[in-house]
């Protein structure tokens, strides 16, 4: 396993877990960036079965954090949170790499 440059919370772990035993898939999350959203990029999340060969995983209580090479680079350093609020509840980055945010908190520009 490569060196954590990605961390997933205790809280978002635990969330991740209780999806996939529901969709009966493994208990791992992909984290993609893609162009889009409000401020220039987007975070993308989805479960996969199985890592792939470029991935970095970062592994929290189980549960597997994968994130492609491309993505890497503009997430490197973040924490993937759960957080749960009177406005619903949704995983959210804390990206320290991003220069700038929006106000939805779901796209970010470096």
């Amino acid at each position: 396993m490569e060196q954590q440059t990605v961390t997933l919370s205790p809280s978002a772990a635990a969330r991740v877990a209780a999806i996939a035993s529901k969709q009966g898939k493994p208990a791992i999350l992909r984290l993609a960036v893609e162009g889009g959203g409000c401020s220039g990029f987007q975070y993308k999340f989805g479960l996969a079965d199985a890592p792939d060969a470029d991935d970095s995983v970062a592994e929290t209580d189980g549960v597997k954090l994968l994130v492609d090479s491309v993505s890497l680079d503009l997430v490197q350093g973040c924490v993937v949170d759960f957080v749960e609020s009177l406005g619903g509840a949704a995983f959210r980055v804390e990206n320290p790499n991003a220069a700038a945010g929006c106000g939805c908190g779901s796209s970010f520009s470096v």
